[in-house]
């Protein structure tokens, strides 16, 4: 049965980071390891995919264009850098720190699966996504 996540907050990065809550929530474990890491890499990938969308929604509140989303991860730190981290340059930590963690390691190696370590990725990501769109 899902355990079902419930975020007061609106928005599409948010429905992500409870659709990735929900992914991570059904994977079997066993001594605090996930079992299955095919699942555990999907939840990796679609609470990145949430940073992103957070990110979107923040650079369209700004002003940026609709249909015009940054399309590389360099393009996304270059937005990050000129619209939304103006003297916060630990967003930008935080966002390199979750690229690394979510994409890289998580979603493209596989190699995050203890669960310790992903509650604390999905709780950075959750915190990164309240700090650029706040909870409305």
């Amino acid at each position: 049965m899902a355990r079902r996540v419930r975020v007061n907050t609106p928005g599409e990065a948010f429905r992500y980071m409870v659709n990735a809550l929900e992914i991570i929530s059904n994977c079997p474990v066993e001594d605090n390891f996930y079992t299955d890491i095919e699942p555990v890499r999907e939840a990796f990938s679609t609470a990145y995919l949430a940073i992103l969308e957070a990110i979107d929604e923040a650079l369209i509140n700004k002003g940026a264009h609709r249909k015009d989303p940054p399309k590389s991860v360099d393009a996304y730190r270059e937005a990050l850098r000129k619209q939304l981290s103006v003297n916060n340059g630990k967003l930008m930590r935080e966002f390199d720190y979750l690229y690394d963690g979510l994409h890289i390691a998580g979603y493209y190696r596989g190699l995050k699966h203890e669960t310790n370590v992903v509650k604390d990725y999905f709780s950075a990501a959750e915190k990164f996504i309240k700090m650029i769109v706040p909870p409305g």
